[in-house]
């Protein structure tokens, strides 16, 4: 759908880049570009093949991209996988800081210089108030989030916070608390220095009312609050992981596109119920592309014990603690490692991936990549697979060779020959 909306016909991304020239950010083309080639077997491809009955299936690269949902939807599952056996087996809160409505241009006007230190300001108070309350240092995971209900320009902080924290010993200690309240007011004034502090004269006179009207319309301070938890600690970190790291708008939100207007439905948070808004292409588009990070932009960080500096560290020290006082809090370590595209299928549905027609599994034949802008033979297991993928490699491209070498033919013949046996075989 997105793909649709993007590059049908009426050609919308095409006209929205040459309406908007010079005013979009480099990485912004990029990453649609990217997303528009995605699963485009041009840009290269795996062979499987059936062991049983030769079936063929060609399985073209995708792009990996920030802006892809397809892309994203399955990193998120395998990150939020990773990262429930990774963190600390205890129990974590879910802590949300936002900002004031009248705030948010001001940060997509400013995006490059405020957002990585609106992201560490939030870590920082949860840390000091464990560090100076506690005297522990907890487990800090923060993911920043750029978008609202309605796909509009609200930035804000989602945490995963351990709920207690490491002594210098490698003691464990447990909380159970964290005043909010409290934090709301540090977090509004944190802000609002944060803004002065990285703008210059002539920026900050553009802003000065919108800073002031913050101030005094917020007397309680910005809102900063944590949902409820449910279920058990690895359904909980499964879950806000999964939240954390979720597209701008997930592709069954998308309700209709009549090639000019697009209708999206969202929740409205002051009363809780689903509505729906319809769009031009243009500004939905344009409300899209706002939330693709910068370049090399991390989204998501990690602080405290989860450090990548330090969290094998305080992993070491907390399970010499943990043998000592016999409170096992930290699991055994683990070798976590990214799933295949196999293994998840077999996850999901108890066995590999089958064929269609015999359900015999698929083998692993080779692989064609794009260099200098050719589809060239990568990796092939066999001769029969090089010619197979050459010849894919012409129905492709739509180039055919005018020349062909006696290998690829006799390799031809023997792919005619399986699926010639195939058909006897299934006769008899």
């Amino acid at each position: 759908m997105l793909k649709r909306i993007f590059f049908d016909e009426h050609g919308h991304w095409d006209r929205f880049v040459a309406k908007h020239q010079g005013k979009l950010r480099a990485n912004v083309l990029k990453e649609v570009e990217k997303f528009r080639g995605c699963g485009n077997p041009k840009n290269g491809f795996k062979l499987l093949v059936c062991e049983g009955c030769h079936d063929l299936r060609l399985v073209p690269y995708r792009c990996k991209g920030r802006f892809c949902t397809t892309c994203s939807c399955g990193e998120t599952e395998e990150w939020a996988r990773i990262l429930e056996q990774d963190v600390f087996q205890v129990h974590h809160g879910h802590v949300i800081f936002t900002i004031d409505e009248g705030l948010r241009d001001v940060f997509l006007l400013h995006r490059e210089k405020l957002l990585k230190d609106f992201m560490d300001e939030a870590v920082r108070i949860i840390k000091e108030y464990f560090e100076k309350k506690h005297k522990v240092t907890p487990g800090i995971i923060a993911g920043l989030h750029t978008f609202g209900a309605r796909i509009n320009f609200n930035p804000h902080v989602h945490m995963l916070v351990t709920m207690g924290g490491m002594k210098k010993s490698g003691e464990w200690k447990t909380y159970d608390f964290i005043p909010f309240e409290m934090l709301r007011k540090q977090w509004q004034t944190v802000v609002l220095k944060l803004i002065r502090r990285k703008l210059n004269d002539q920026e900050k006179k553009q802003v000065q009312s919108r800073l002031q009207s913050a101030y005094s319309e917020n007397g309680e301070g910005f809102y900063v609050y944590a949902p409820k938890q449910k279920g058990n600690v690895k359904q909980q970190l499964g879950y806000i992981g999964r939240y954390m790291r979720r597209p701008a708008i997930a592709l069954s939100r998308i309700e209709a596109y009549d090639g000019q207007m697009v209708t999206f439905r969202y929740r409205d948070k002051t009363n809780g119920k689903e509505k729906t808004e319809t769009i031009s292409v243009e500004e939905f588009i344009a409300r899209l592309i706002r939330h693709i990070p910068d370049e090399n932009f991390k989204t998501i960080r990690y602080y405290g014990v989860y450090s990548r500096r330090i969290k094998g560290l305080c992993k070491r020290l907390v399970s010499e603690w943990q043998k000592e006082a016999r409170k096992w809090i930290v699991k055994a370590k683990r070798l976590l490692k990214r799933r295949t595209w196999s293994e998840r299928i077999k996850e999901q549905t108890g066995k590999p991936p089958s064929c269609p027609k015999c359900e015999c599994y698929y083998e692993y034949k080779g692989e064609v990549c794009l260099e200098k802008g050719v589809l060239q033979v990568k990796y092939a297991k066999c001769s029969v697979s090089r010619a197979c993928l050459e010849r894919m490699i012409q129905d492709v491209t739509g180039v055919k060779e005018t020349k062909g070498s006696k290998e690829k033919e006799e390799a031809t013949q023997r792919i005619t020959k399986w699926r010639e046996r195939d058909v006897y075989m299934s006769a008899v």
